[in-house]
């Protein structure tokens, strides 16, 4: 399971890296104002290796009252050829320079998300190390196993999943405090 080091450093934050790169994706729903980030929710998921931080983030945009779902990889070395998908680096008080990208371009998170609808895996809690979250949900109806290329991440939660063959829900909290509960990814068959 994946330690959490809290009471360190990240420079910059992790909502600093993502008020620069959320203006520049073309699913964001922002006016030409700096994003006012807060951090709602989320989860994490495991990498078996140990070496790839994995996090399902939650965001509110305060300027637009957007919510957003940031799925974010954390690693220690470039990821060769996902130039496209870096957020941006940053260095953390105990293990240094963390590259971060766009998970839904990374094959560790895409493999561990599938991993957990198939119900091998648990989903963990944000910011607690070894503790499991029971409350991120998933679901599998389609034949056969969940694959990588009917996998959708949702950039905003969904309040249903439609026509989805297997989905992925999370609570988090919205401005006004009260909590919400959504789909953040769906598998299409």
């Amino acid at each position: 399971m994946a330690t959490i080091h809290t009471g360190t450093t990240l420079v910059p934050g992790k909502l600093e890296l993502l008020a620069d790169w959320l203006p520049r994706q073309p699913w964001y729903r922002g006016d030409g104002a700096e994003p006012q980030l807060g951090k709602a929710g989320g989860f994490r998921l495991d990498d078996p290796a140990g070496e790839v931080g994995i996090e399902f983030m939650v965001v509110i945009d305060a300027t637009t009252d957007t919510t957003y779902v940031v799925p974010m990889t954390y690693r220690a070395a470039p990821l060769e050829g996902a130039d496209a998908a870096l957020i941006g680096t940053t260095e953390h008080g105990v293990l240094g320079t963390r590259w971060v990208y766009d998970a839904a371009h990374d094959p560790v998170a895409v493999t561990q998300l599938l991993e957990f609808v198939a119900g091998r895996v648990e989903a963990q809690h944000q910011s607690r190390s070894d503790t499991t979250d029971p409350s991120v949900g998933c679901s599998w109806r389609g034949p056969g196993e969940p694959g990588a290329d009917a996998l959708e991440i949702l950039r905003e939660p969904a309040d249903g999943t439609g026509a989805a063959a297997g989905s992925v829900a999370c609570d988090w909290t919205r401005s006004d405090g009260t909590v919400a509960r959504g789909t953040v990814a769906v598998l299409r068959q």
